[in-house]
């Protein structure tokens, strides 16, 4: 097992529409702020739609080749440049060639894509400054690798939601064989036509800001974000303690009924981790706001953990960051063990009466004893299921 060996999350970094580092986010998080989620008319080809956005001034890329001067890079360096002194610290210890970078993504650079050929149907050719690569789904990586100047091994996984979740997997299995000594996992996605207007065209879209395991739920936000970890043996305060995946590949889009993928990632991750259900202080859910996926997930959630277990889901401040949803929200629950707080879960209370009953974290809810594991989920497309677990480090 790859959890045979303690791992450990050294540091974060993030950008999200919560704010352009881990403090800003934190301080908004435990606020329960939906300041990021803004109604844009532009993205949509007909009507209106709320968006998660991040509205900070992000990096200058112009000094870098064109392929790699993506709004999804500036984003990613945004959150690199928070562990970029730990990662140079780092370095001291380890060779270059001993650090992975393993990412998630779903869009890349689609974004300039779409730009781009926005300008072919007027004028009949490219722009100069359009580079294809910038699309492919292995840019972010890529780009991370030439700016850290890390020679190691590079990868992006694509498994829509859950990707980023899976990068600190993969990382955990390849830094316990002895591939590498440290790994750089999380992911980024960045607002785009397409995204938006396929989850529209799927009628998945809300015609609001989401709400979350409400009766009144109609659909998701899609978002932008980015987050950053630095797993590896070295150890710190807060500990990665297990994966559970699972593929119950129940349909192309819409999730077992019953959860029954969800319920063996969940699963997995506390058999993984040592753990028994009552050990978990906090569930961050992946908690979309879509009818299906917060049914099943009440149900799963409400069958392998008691009752008294805190959940919230954080879409509604930060919206569905896709390929980035997945390190985004266990950086949450990070944040949480750091901080000894719980995002509330923000919704308009009117509870759905064919979900099981929920233990909804409030602003003013605590734990006696205070957090020590957490847990997060992230299902995809598929039936791709993955749940981490990470905890406080205990002396």
């Amino acid at each position: 097992m790859y959890n045979a060996t303690p791992l450990y999350i050294n540091g974060i970094g993030l950008c999200n529409p919560l704010g352009g580092n881990a403090d800003e986010v934190a301080a908004n998080l435990f606020a329960g702020t939906q300041s990021g989620m803004l109604l844009r008319e532009d993205l949509l080809h007909e009507g209106k739609v709320y968006v998660g956005q991040v509205t900070i001034d992000l990096p200058e890329l112009s000094s870098f080749s064109k392929h790699f001067q993506s709004r999804n890079n500036q984003l990613l360096l945004q959150a690199y440049k928070q562990i970029e002194p730990l990662v140079n610290e780092l370095k001291l210890q380890f060779s270059s060639t001993r650090f992975g970078i393993i990412l998630g993504t779903s869009t890349s650079g689609i974004a300039q894509g779409e730009e781009a050929m926005g300008y072919r149907l007027d004028a009949e050719s490219f722009p100069d400054s359009y580079d294809y690569r910038i699309q492919e789904l292995s840019n972010p990586a890529e780009f991370l690798s030439e700016y850290a100047e890390l020679d190691g091994y590079v990868s992006v996984i694509s498994t829509a939601c859950s990707s980023s979740a899976k990068s600190f997997i993969t990382a955990a299995e390849m830094i316990s064989a002895g591939l590498i000594d440290v790994a750089i996992v999380g992911g980024v996605d960045s607002l785009c036509g397409m995204t938006v207007n396929g989850f529209s065209a799927l009628e998945s879209t809300s015609d609001g800001i989401c709400n979350p395991s409400s009766v009144n739920r109609d659909g998701i936000n899609i978002g932008e974000a980015a987050a950053l970890a630095v797993l590896s043996r070295k150890k710190s305060a807060i500990k990665f303690c297990s994966g559970g995946e699972s593929s119950d590949a129940h349909h192309m889009s819409a999730p077992h009924p019953e959860g029954a993928g969800a319920k063996v990632a969940m699963q997995h991750a506390l058999t993984q981790a040592q753990l028994n259900p009552e050990d978990i202080s906090y569930i961050n859910l992946h908690g979309t706001a879509t009818p299906k996926n917060d049914e099943m997930e009440a149900i799963a959630v409400a069958s392998v953990f008691p009752n008294d277990t805190y959940v919230s889901s954080t879409k509604g401040c930060v919206g569905h960051t896709l390929g980035a949803a997945g390190a985004t929200e266990i950086a949450f629950c990070y944040l949480a063990l750091q901080h000894q707080k719980m995002p509330p879960h923000i919704w308009d209370g009117e509870k759905d009466s064919a979900m099981p009953e929920l233990n909804w974290v409030k602003a003013e809810s605590q734990i006696e004893g205070g957090l020590k594991y957490c847990l997060s989920n992230s299902f995809a497309f598929g039936g791709n299921n993955v749940s981490l677990i990470i905890g406080l480090e205990h002396e």
